[in-house]
């Protein structure tokens, strides 16, 4: 199955009318883009699911290190400051920031843009999409992103201000200022 793009030109969703459809439809995977178009996600085959599994326990290792933030899987939608509600396949939020939310901001979808994105390309998804969605988050306050794309073994490096960096496997990323002392190697 691909991903499904619905536009819903006549009908604006409230932030809350899109929480509970979420909410009621729990076996579906949504996300709305910053023009409102509701996307219909389709499920990630063993490949992509076990990479996108490895790089959020990577996250998370470099995290119970530090103790610098909170780590999210591609479950946890965020509602974006310029719009859109988003869910990454691994996001990274400083503890600073997400300490800043209040108790029901952080239970339902979380106000912010995350410090730090991963999006992985599954073999179903089409690039454009994926990097229209990273500058979402780079309009929304993103200060690093990584759109991993294993078909063409290449990852692009978002970063506020600067062009999009793109690099050739094999590559060592660093999670510069925004992940200390993180470092990916892939490919993974």
């Amino acid at each position: 199955m691909t991903t499904v793009t619905l536009n819903l030109d006549t009908v604006e969703l409230t932030d809350e009318q899109f929480y509970r459809l979420c909410q009621k439809n729990r076996d579906w995977q949504f996300e709305r883009t910053a023009k409102g178009e509701i996307i219909i996600m389709s499920p990630v085959g063993g490949v992509s699911g076990n990479r996108e599994a490895d790089l959020i326990g990577l996250v998370w290792m470099w995290n119970q290190r530090t103790q610098l933030g909170r780590v999210f899987s591609s479950s946890t939608i965020f509602r974006l400051p310029n719009n859109g509600d988003r869910s990454p396949d691994a996001a990274w939020v400083s503890l600073e920031r997400w300490s800043a939310l209040t108790d029901e901001q952080r239970e339902k979808f979380p106000p912010i843009c995350p410090d730090f994105v991963i999006e992985l390309r599954s073999r179903t998804d089409a690039l454009r999409p994926l990097q229209e969605k990273m500058q979402e988050y780079l309009n929304s306050g993103l200060r690093l992103g990584w759109l991993i794309n294993p078909q063409d073994e290449q990852v692009e490096i978002y970063r506020p201000n600067r062009e999009v960096e793109i690099i050739q496997f094999p590559v060592s990323l660093s999670g510069e200022d925004v992940l200390p002392g993180f470092v990916l190697n892939l490919p993974i």
